[in-house]
């Protein structure tokens, strides 16, 4: 059993002294990672977490995660390696095939999105690209379907499974046994993202019609709610169920999560 780690999804950089001050947040409260979407609305991810990298020690960065179209993969290895070597070996990278609205990101930089095979084809190459250049440095991998599952399986350190907010435990057992299965004797870093954290404001969830509590209530492990000591327990039940030892939240929630972080992180 894996022991746990918590890391921050932050997608509203804001300037400078906003994002280091909060990159420098997450590692004085104890997350493990201070990650950043790949996006045309957010600052290009390398240079944003060489940033925060700069004013931190312990904290690793990531992206999470890279739009595989949008880039030359020679160039990533470059880059990346880059960052892997200026922040003492704090970068993870995480990739994925692209999410269906990075189509839009495509075409403002001019680069083909590709149809879904066409990307799978390329994201598989691209990973053994980065395997072959970048030794020792941790590779995620982002899926939701059988084919990214089973390709993330094979290839990643991390796999990151991207599920609906109403994702159950059922449900994602059934994408977990993909992973399982394919990997075999692979030791996996299995994640993933919790949408909300506490029964408060969370706007993402109002405009699709539901809340954190109403979530809760149908089994959704993509929420959390009750006190910390409700919501440290039920991470150790979903941990023990699924595997699941790796969770992020919004960087909204990391003052109101950092009581779980504190009783669980490394343990």
């Amino acid at each position: 059993m894996r022991a746990f780690r918590f890391g921050v999804t932050n997608g509203t950089v804001g300037d400078l002294a906003t994002w280091t001050a909060a990159a420098r947040q997450a590692e004085s409260l104890g997350y493990a990672t201070f990650l950043l979407p790949d996006t045309t609305r957010t600052p290009a991810p390398l240079p944003a977490l060489a940033a925060a990298a700069a004013v931190t020690s312990t904290l690793h960065v990531g992206t999470w995660v890279l739009c595989d179209p949008l880039r030359n993969p020679r160039q990533l290895a470059w880059e990346a390696a880059g960052l892997q070597e200026w922040s003492g070996g704090r970068f993870e990278l995480g990739i994925g095939a692209g999410r269906p609205d990075a189509e839009a990101d495509c075409a403002a930089l001019g680069v083909p999105f590709g149809s879904p095979g066409e990307r799978i084809a390329r994201l598989t190459e691209t990973l053994d690209l980065l395997r072959d250049r970048l030794p020792g440095t941790r590779i995620m991998v982002a899926a939701s379907g059988p084919r990214l599952l089973a390709l993330a399986a094979r290839r990643a350190d991390i796999v990151a499974f991207g599920w609906a907010p109403t994702t159950d435990a059922a449900a994602a057992r059934e994408r977990i046994e993909i992973v399982r299965t394919t990997a075999g004797h692979r030791d996996l870093e299995l994640a993933t993202g919790l949408v909300a954290v506490g029964e408060g404001e969370h706007p993402w969830l109002a405009r699709m019609g539901t809340d954190a509590a109403t979530l809760a209530a149908q089994g959704a492990i993509t929420v959390l709610t009750g006190s910390a000591r409700e919501m440290a327990d039920e991470l150790q039940r979903r941990r023990d169920a699924l595997g699941l030892a790796y969770w992020t939240v919004p960087a909204g929630s990391v003052e109101a999560f950092a009581p779980v972080v504190e009783a669980l992180a490394g343990r």
